[in-house]
């Protein structure tokens, strides 16, 4: 049996993933999560093999709590589903571990096969996704909007240093330049401009 563990907005139950998922009779659905701060830590007590993460945050909002999975599950597999009609939403270039990108829409065969064959130790990145996020030019890097996605939530340089494993001075390096690739007046216009653009929520 594959345990696996759905991670929902706060406002959604998840009974969408889990009703594709719950009739494989070769997958164990150990639980539905809220995606927020005690995430990881609350996951690692059901030991899941995949993590579904079905969310309307960006992707380089999702990468830290990703990372933190990784470190308190080791050998976890995560799929993130993503909409390609929200450029926030499209898998970073680079530096996406080993998190793999599936349709939002994608169907009950395929949701669960991905699945499986992430228990095997594969990656998967859906070909529309890897399509549209070539196709799309962007000025700020994955990292860079990591960074700025964790300041729009309040997180001070420190947290971000420790979150990311980065020294407070390069943290502050990539918000400065953040600023300046989006002509921001300062951290706060710089997060304004982001989500306006559909960088953040």
């Amino acid at each position: 049996m594959t345990r696996v563990l759905v991670v929902t907005d706060g406002g959604r139950s998840g009974s969408h993933v889990r009703a594709l998922l719950g009739v494989e009779p070769d997958i164990d659905i150990v639980g539905t999560l809220p995606f927020d701060g005690d995430l990881a830590v609350r996951a690692a007590e059901l030991w899941p093999k995949v993590v579904v993460i079905d969310t309307e945050y960006m992707v380089s909002q999702v990468l830290p709590v990703a990372a933190e999975l990784r470190a308190r599950i080791p050998g976890v597999s995560m799929l993130l589903l993503c909409d390609p009609t929200k450029r926030g939403m499209l898998p970073p270039r680079r530096r996406a571990g080993d998190l793999s990108f599936l349709l939002k829409d994608a169907s009950p065969a395929l949701l669960a096969d991905s699945v499986r064959r992430l228990a095997g130790g594969e990656r998967i990145v859906h070909p529309r996704l890897q399509a549209a996020s070539l196709n799309t030019e962007r000025g700020l890097s994955t990292r860079e909007l990591e960074v700025l996605g964790l300041a729009a939530e309040g997180e001070s340089v420190a947290d971000i240093a420790h979150r990311l494993y980065l020294s407070g001075g390069t943290v502050r390096n990539y918000l400065s330049a953040v600023i300046m690739k989006t002509g921001a007046r300062n951290r706060l216009d710089a997060i304004r401009i982001a989500r306006k653009d559909g960088w953040l929520r």
